[in-house]
């Protein structure tokens, strides 16, 4: 998936993936695409529940070894 602008959250534990992915996502513009990688298990809801309170599209995710990649899209 084509994206705009990439966060490296790996590493950090909730709330951390969800602050950082906020604070990018004010520096873009309507309708551009944020790359976020996370390593926390819990930034699967997390990123969920994210979406669904702030209406920034989650367009998709997928995990592979330890390792989630979400793709959000700015309202």
């Amino acid at each position: 998936m084509n994206f705009d602008k990439e966060l490296d959250a790996r590493g950090l534990k909730c709330p951390l993936p969800i602050l950082r992915t906020k604070k990018a996502l004010v520096d873009m513009t309507t309708g551009q695409i944020l790359r976020i990688f996370a390593t926390d298990p819990g930034s699967v809801q997390d990123f969920a529940a994210f979406s669904r309170q702030t209406g920034n599209a989650l367009l998709g995710s997928h995990s592979l070894d330890g390792e989630f990649v979400f793709f959000m899209q700015r309202k």
